[in-house]
């Protein structure tokens, strides 16, 4: 007797109103019960549309027509709500705080079992195996404003799952977390996935962090890549489909582990542990002596930060060229960070890292005036910033009226370019906020360097991007730098910050632990293991392997270089091709 699906997408098309092209073109894909799949594509191939049509936020929610039929569990998509619909689809976001609604983890827990009426004398237990099975017994009493990322990460997976549905939505998990937390929250999904046995479909970027050292092996075992045109350009078993469009795939701009990156660029299989890859990292290394990077020639300070010490409790409000207040006028709470000392500089970029939770962002904020710093000051002209949430700072109708909020200075010209640089030309008349997570990532970038403000603040200003727009906004970072723009920016791909910063400034045990060249820092095991930072395998080599940041940096634009500007066109690849 035929099983019947988890989920059947047939000649799926949608397609959102005042824009030219549908976002996702003729998908068709079936889902078994217990199948696990990996969607990945390019920023604006329409993965979270694909995620958004299968819990039927598409057509019931966002304005848009769907054409095709979805199914899950033999239910049509459109004969159902949304909330109807949920009973069988779990979803774990990028940010879990986007969908906490209760103070503690117990009540959240309970909620989606008492929506669904669930005897109260059965919830108790309920709540323990999910707890148990993400490996987060010991939360069940925490406040959900109080968890780190890895730990709301992991108690909304046990939320999602807790009403066993039959089809599990991940939708970029590992996005917002450091190397520790991702990799507790992966352990947690497998557990998880294995304890409730829900077909599963994920959506990432960070192949290779999502996968470890397992590699292609740890991840899902089946895969399908969309295309910009939002078609399935390859559909088969995840080995099967980066071994054979390993070089279109990363042209095209998508993230691969870095054994599928390897053979993409040096056609040699077995990754790092081969002499052969080895070998051919090394010819990029010195393959363009007139073409390595510059080292940048610093200039004055524009912003300092003098025994800044950064609180929650700290009052948010405007200030001017000196945000001044002293530590008798803190908030309540203990301080997030102390003593905090630097110098931003013009024509130079410097990484801010550390772990989640450590201050970055409140840092960052505090730097932009946005949150009153709890004592000690901040010295300098109001800095532009990039919020780590695009969302935050859209205050348009538009994306072109976005780039041109607050510039009545610069030509149409002007105004085009940046949009074209961005790839967000065909999206100009749309709202910011009907856009794709990337394509909002790469606006939201966009329009604060439209601005001509001496410093620029981002807090992580890559995540949830491609390959190519990684590549792209670090050009766009550079360019302003070498334009005499201070930035400072907040990331955990440790390399694009080896790509792209010059110096790097360490947070952990509530204060700054290091500060200065960048590859000093990296290479310095003691400071990685207090803040928590992993190094990526290919860095770790890169670091053991050669001296200079010149040799460095020519491999990573050696690889950068196979992914191209535009996407080439593709033949898609079939399951069972």
């Amino acid at each position: 007797m035929p099983v019947e699906p988890a989920l059947l997408l047939d000649g799926v098309t949608v397609e959102f109103p005042r824009r030219k092209t549908a976002v996702l073109r003729g998908v068709t894909l079936r889902l078994n019960p217990g199948e696990h799949l990996i969607v990945f594509g390019a920023s604006g191939s329409g993965k979270s549309t694909l995620l958004q049509a299968i819990t039927g936020v598409v057509p019931h929610t966002v304005l848009s027509t769907l054409g095709g039929s979805v199914s899950v569990k033999g239910t049509v998509t459109t004969d159902a709500s949304v909330v109807e619909l949920s009973r069988h689809v779990g979803v774990l976001a990028q940010d879990p705080s986007s969908g906490v609604c209760l103070p503690d983890v117990e009540q959240e827990l309970a909620l989606p079992l008492e929506n669904r009426a669930v005897p109260p004398e059965q919830i108790s237990e309920r709540i323990d195996r999910a707890l148990r099975a993400v490996d987060a017994a010991g939360l069940r009493h925490r406040q959900t404003d109080r968890l780190s990322g890895g730990e709301s990460q992991r108690v909304a997976l046990a939320a999602s799952l807790i009403a066993e549905p039959a089809i599990l939505l991940l939708d970029e998990p590992t996005s917002m977390l450091d190397p520790s937390g991702l990799a507790a929250v992966r352990q947690a999904i497998d557990a998880a996935t294995a304890a409730y046995g829900p077909a599963v479909v994920l959506v990432e970027h960070r192949l290779d962090d999502y996968a470890g050292r397992a590699g292609i092996a740890g991840l899902p075992g089946r895969a399908v890549v969309l295309g910009d045109a939002g078609q399935v350009l390859a559909d088969g078993t995840t080995a099967e489909v980066l071994v054979s469009n390993a070089r279109q795939l990363n042209a095209h701009g998508c993230w691969l582990p870095l054994e599928a990156e390897l053979f993409a660029v040096t056609g040699r299989t077995g990754g790092l542990e081969e002499s052969c890859v080895r070998s051919a990292l090394r010819d990029l290394a010195f393959a363009n002596d007139g073409g390595a990077p510059k080292v940048p020639s610093a200039g004055g300070t524009v912003m300092a930060a003098r025994n800044v010490c950064v609180s929650r409790g700290a009052d948010r409000k405007k200030r001017g060229r000196s945000r001044h207040i002293t530590p008798t006028m803190a908030g309540p709470e203990p301080p997030i960070l102390e003593n905090v000392n630097f110098d931003l500089r013009r024509g130079e970029i410097t990484a801010l890292l550390g772990a989640n939770g450590a201050g970055k962002t409140s840092l960052l904020l505090t730097l932009a005036g946005l949150l009153s710093p709890a004592g000690g000051s901040v010295l300098g002209p109001r800095p532009g910033m990039v919020f780590q949430n695009p969302e935050h700072q859209f205050v348009a109708h538009t994306v072109a009226d976005e780039v041109r909020q607050g510039r009545t200075d610069a030509s149409e010209g002007f105004f085009a370019d940046l949009l074209k640089q961005h790839r967000l030309t065909h999206v100009a008349e749309q709202s910011p906020f009907r856009l794709s997570g990337g394509e909002k990532r790469r606006l939201s970038v966009a329009a604060m360097l439209a601005h001509n403000r001496p410093s620029l603040l981002a807090d992580e200003p890559t995540f949830g991007l491609d390959r190519r727009d990684t590549i792209a906004t670090a050009a766009a970072f550079r360019q302003a730098a070498e334009a005499g723009r201070a930035l400072l920016f907040s990331s955990h791909d440790l390399r694009t910050v080896a790509a792209l910063a010059d110096q790097a400034i360490v947070i952990a045990e509530r204060t700054v632990i290091a500060r200065g060249p960048i590859f000093d820092v990296l290479r310095d095991r003691d400071i990685l293991r207090r803040a928590g930072l992993r190094m990526p395998p290919l860095l770790d080599w890169l670091l053991a392997e050669f001296d200079t940041a010149a040799e460095i940096r020519c491999v990573l634009r050696g690889l950068d270089a196979a992914v191209s500007a535009e996407a080439p066109a593709q033949r898609p690849t079939r399951r069972g091709a």
